[in-house]
């Protein structure tokens, strides 16, 4: 699962990033980034993290079972990564943030700058 990740080991900001469920709706994660690592078996592994408003990700989750998290890392390396394992902050009260940690359970898939746009366009933000 390695070969997948084009970049070195390093944390790498995240320009935007948006969790998104099957009906198009979606939450935005503030503050995000990637690492990138080299595992003990010497295979480069990827983990991530962002700051999400608690009672979205409730919302998102109500309705639906998995979610895809949308990264754009600037210029032309957007990514789509579907249901990645997901853990977040247990308190529910309004407007109070969390980080979110996520981990890829498959490869990510990279998309276009207009990909990018034509799905970000038809996201219902919450």
């Amino acid at each position: 699962m390695s070969e997948w990740i084009p970049f070195e080991n390093a944390t790498y900001l995240v320009d935007q990033a948006f969790l998104v469920a099957n009906d198009n709706t979606a939450a935005s994660l503030e503050r995000t980034s990637i690492e990138v690592y080299t595992g003990r078996d010497g295979k480069k592994r990827l983990k991530g993290s962002g700051l999400v408003q608690n009672m979205l990700l409730v919302e998102l989750l109500e309705e639906n079972d998995d979610l895809d998290l949308i990264l754009d890392l600037g210029e032309n390396f957007k990514y789509v990564m579907k249901k990645p394992n997901l853990t977040a902050g247990k308190v529910f009260s309004p407007n109070v943030k969390s980080y979110l940690q996520f981990d890829p359970i498959s490869p990510w898939t990279q998309i276009s700058e207009s990909e990018f746009t034509k799905l970000t366009n038809g996201f219902k933000l919450l």
